[in-house]
C-alpha cells in the first residue's frame, strides 16, 4: 500500500487487472458504457497503460461530493469492485469504514455499515442500484444482508485483518469477469438501497481529537460523547457529505 516500494508496483498490476476483469464483464454482459473510478486512498493507483480502453477511467482526488463523477439517474448500475467489510468485522482482510485511522463505527439512521452501504444509499439517492460486491467473504456477506440478491465475487477468505485464504489471481479474475457479466445482464432484478429522510449519520471516531475537530452546531452537527458525532437532515446526499467531506 505504500507507494514506491517493489511490493506496491506489483499490488498495482493485480489492482488494474482485477478492475479490468469487472470491465471486459460488464461489457459481455450488455453493457453499452462504463465508467470506473480509482477510489482507493491518492486515486491514482492505476497503470495508465494497462487501462481498457473501452471504459472510460476517473483518476485522483476528485472534488468534495464527487463521489460518483459521471453518475446519474440514468446509469443502470454501481459494481463495488476490491471493498472491504465495515470496521470492526472480525477476520476480515483489512476491515475498514472510510478511514482505517481515525472512523471506529459508522450508522446510517441507526444501522451499522460500511462503505458498501455508504455507497449503495449514496447511488439509491440517485436511483442507481448496486448489483455487485467483490472481495472478501465478510464484505461479500455484508452486501448480501443489505441488498439481498446482489451479485457478489468472493476472492478470498478473511483469516484476519493480515490474513487470507487466497485464490489465484487469474482465478479471482475469472470469477469477477463472470460476476460482472451477470449483474450487467440482471440490471433490472436489482433495486436502489434508498434511505428515507430524516436522515442521521453518527459516526464514532478513534480518538476525541477527531471528534474535537468537528464544528458542531447542536443541529446538524451534533457531539453526543467524547468520541462520537452525529449528523442530521433531510437531505442524505446533503447528511452524508458533511460526515465525509466536513
Amino acid at each position: 500500500m505504500s507507494r514506491g516500494t517493489p511490493e506496491y508496483a506489483e499490488a498495482r498490476e493485480l489492482f488494474i487487472a482485477e478492475v479490468n476483469a469487472a470491465v471486459d464483464g460488464a461489457f459481455a454482459g450488455g453493457a453499452s458504457r462504463v465508467i470506473v473510478r480509482d477510489a482507493h486512498g491518492t486515486g491514482f493507483n492505476f497503470p495508465l497503460e494497462k487501462m481498457d480502453p473501452r471504459a472510460e477511467w476517473v483518476a485522483g482526488a476528485v472534488p468534495a461530493g464527487e463521489r460518483f463523477p459521471g453518475m446519474t439517474g440514468e446509469t443502470d448500475l454501481l459494481l463495488l469492485v476490491g471493498y472491504h467489510a465495515r470496521a470492526g468485522t472480525e477476520a476480515a482482510v483489512r476491515d475498514h469504514t472510510m478511514s482505517s485511522l481515525t472512523w471506529q463505527r459508522f450508522e446510517l439512521n441507526g444501522r451499522e455499515g460500511g462503505e458498501v452501504m455508504i455507497d449503495a444509499a449514496l447511488a439509491g439517492y440517485l436511483g442507481v442500484p448496486v448489483g455487485l460486491v467483490t472481495g472478501d467473504d465478510k464484505v461479500c456477506r455484508e452486501a448480501r444482508e443489505l441488498l439481498g440478491e446482489v451479485e457478489t465475487a468472493e476472492v478470498k477468505k478473511g483469516l484476519g485483518r493480515h490474513a487470507a485464504q487466497l485464490l489465484a489471481p487469474e482465478a479471482s479474475r475469472r470469477r469477477v469477469r463472470e460476476a460482472a457479466a451477470r449483474a450487467v445482464r440482471r440490471a433490472r432484478d436489482f433495486t436502489p438501497f434508498v434511505v428515507k429522510p430524516p436522515i442521521v449519520v453518527r459516526i464514532r471516531f478513534t480518538g476525541t481529537e477527531m471528534a474535537d475537530a468537528v464544528r458542531v452546531d447542536g443541529k446538524t452537527r451534533v457531539r453526543l460523547d467524547g468520541q462520537t458525532i452525529e449528523y442530521r437532515g433531510d437531505d442524505l446526499w446533503q447528511v452524508v457529505s458533511m460526515a465525509l467531506w466536513g
